[in-house]
């Protein structure tokens, strides 16, 4: 096999910042990153995009994990289902077949519809248009209690925009005629993704109101006092901003009442992204054998919470988070086929081997999402997955389980049986920049750059190649400028692309690395995109494109 084994190394969140102006918030340049520097001077390099249409996703949106990883493993442009929704919500969701027919059926039984979901407009989980046209749905088909549950954001959005965000809803609802918002839950509770359960049985506490007092969930008469209660008072200095809102009530203590979700309602969870619904939606759908199974807390070590008697729901959810969930809920946007020939297939279907390696935060990434949503491995694919460190927010622990990733991959490169393909991704860049943290994400790159050159090092001595590359940009920016606050999401700058390894001797790969490219239409226009990157692995190891892969191969000739 020629020039293998290959690395697929994914520094999340490493973009290139093209604004001068930023360099003093910019923790990719402020870091001392010598392999980096070594390897974009010795070997051939470039710039290629990650977002907006050139990842499926509307014009002018920032580029998330989940998208990058299924682009990068598809080596396509994989329309992504915000858009398909977005049609659909504009022409009237009460047009559609499963929330139609909830709706219906809450307002025949005298039940209530909640809808809940992030509160933002960044596009990386949900769209509050998307809730909007639940609204209209609902007032369309005559159901009038209908209760929001807004999990606040400030990871992909500014700490401090949930407040603007609520106003919006209540003015959209006003607007409708039809809702009112019924809780305020920051997505680290509402949104776990690591079985975090101690946090996700807060915000269930707050939906249901079981064990409510028990767990502090709090009370607020007004939405503005849910916000601002928080704002002045944050849990600690490291929580501070709409990620961490402490799971509140809104309403009178008669409203609050009403408003939780009870036996027969109907809920409506309006997100697209499958990876954060996961957690708070098996609390609420899995029997009580499925639920005693759930993985354990890395804190606790406990399998779940004591949710008490399981609710029957009329449960739909946007898109298909998971394959365990679907016995238990309905769909309103089912996926399209998967895709065929993607990379792993490819590989497989010619009984090559693959290893697939990130700590717990980006598992998913380089297994279900790279594979299209399969959640089984393909035959000849490995798998190992390091437990992200416990901690509260990953500032406090910018190296995360970055190490322990890099000796994973170490071995399989040390082993006699190792595998042609190595996907790894290190999560610091992206998971430390949502913190807003400069001093944090600074570290965070730099552990990451070590951990590069250990791989780098293993690689070329077994005469392998790498392609040293990230899913999108964050780290590169961590202050905004236009707020004066701390810059805690993505961003849609390009990234680097370096081909490491004697197949990229001599040679170019297509594009510019001028980072005052990204200001010139034309210059960008000829720049390469994550759909590249499955294209040009299959050349360094000699295989044939398959034609289902529309991106080509970054080398120039």
């Amino acid at each position: 096999m020629a020039h293998t084994p290959l690395v697929l190394l994914i520094r999340d969140g490493w973009g290139l910042n093209p604004n001068p102006d930023h360099a003093a918030f910019d923790a990719v340049r402020l870091a001392k990153t010598p392999v980096a520097d070594r390897l974009m001077r010795e070997w051939p390099w470039t710039l290629i995009k990650t977002s907006g249409e050139d990842v499926g996703l509307p014009e002018g949106t920032m580029g998330n994990s989940e998208v990058g990883h299924q682009n990068i493993g598809a080596g396509r442009i994989v329309d992504q289902e915000s858009v398909a929704i977005t049609k659909a919500c504009r022409a009237g969701l009460e047009k559609n077949e499963v929330i139609a027919a909830a709706i219906r059926r809450s307002v025949a039984g005298g039940k209530s519809v909640h809808l809940m979901g992030i509160n933002s407009d960044a596009g990386v989980h949900g769209m509050l248009e998307h809730l909007y046209a639940c609204l209209r749905a609902c007032k369309a088909l005559g159901q009038s209690r209908v209760y929001i549950h807004l999990f606040t954001d400030g990871r992909d959005t500014g700490p401090f925009t949930g407040l603007e965000f609520a106003r919006r809803v209540e003015a959209a609802a006003r607007e409708i005629g039809v809702g009112r918002v019924a809780s305020v839950i920051g997505r680290y509770y509402a949104m776990d993704r690591d079985n975090r359960w101690e946090r996700v049985h807060k915000a269930f506490a707050c939906l249901t109101g079981r064990d409510s007092q028990r767990l502090e969930v709090r009370l607020a008469s007004d939405t503005v006092s849910a916000f601002q209660r928080y704002y002045d008072s944050p849990t600690n200095d490291s929580q501070k901003g709409d990620e961490f809102i402490l799971p509140t009530i809104v309403g009178s203590p008669d409203e609050a009442c009403a408003s939780r979700i009870t036996e027969g309602d109907c809920v409506i969870f309006y997100n697209y992204r499958g990876d954060r619904p996961r957690e708070i939606t098996g609390a609420f759908v899995f029997p009580d054998e499925r639920w005693s199974k759930v993985k354990p807390s890395p804190d606790t070590g406990r399998n779940g919470f004591d949710r008490g008697s399981k609710l029957t729901l009329d449960y739909v959810i946007m898109t298909e988070y998971w394959e365990e969930l679907l016995p238990y809920c309905t769909v309103a946007f089912p996926k399209p086929p998967k895709m065929r020939n993607i990379l792993g297939e490819c590989l497989s279907s010619r009984n090559l081997t693959q290893f697939r390696c990130a700590e717990t935060e980006k598992y998913p990434h380089v297994t279900f999402f790279f594979n299209d949503y399969r959640g089984e491995p393909f035959p000849g694919e490995r798998r190992e997955n390091p437990q992200s460190p416990k901690v509260a927010t990953y500032d406090l622990k910018p190296e995360m389980a970055a190490s322990e990733v890099r000796d994973a991959v170490l071995r399989r490169l040390a082993s006699p049986d190792g595998e042609d393909l190595i996907v790894v991704n290190f999560a610091n860049g992206d998971m430390v920049g949502h913190t807003g943290v400069l001093t944090a994400a600074i570290k965070a790159c730099e552990v990451v750059d070590g951990c590069v050159g250990a791989i780098v090092e293993a690689t070329l001595k077994r005469s392998g190649s790498l392609i040293v590359t990230a899913d999108h940009g964050n780290a590169e920016q961590m202050f905004d400028p236009a707020t004066n606050s701390p810059h805690t999401a993505h961003t849609i700058y390009d990234v680097p692309l370096i081909v490491v390894g004697e197949i990229a001797r001599g040679r170019q790969l297509r594009g510019d690395t001028d980072p005052g490219g990204w200001f010139l239409p034309e210059a960008r226009a000829r720049r390469g995109r994550l759909a590249d990157i499955a294209p040009t692995a299959l050349a360094i190891m000699g295989l044939p494109k398959p034609p289902e892969m529309t991106g080509e191969s970054l080398f120039a000739e």
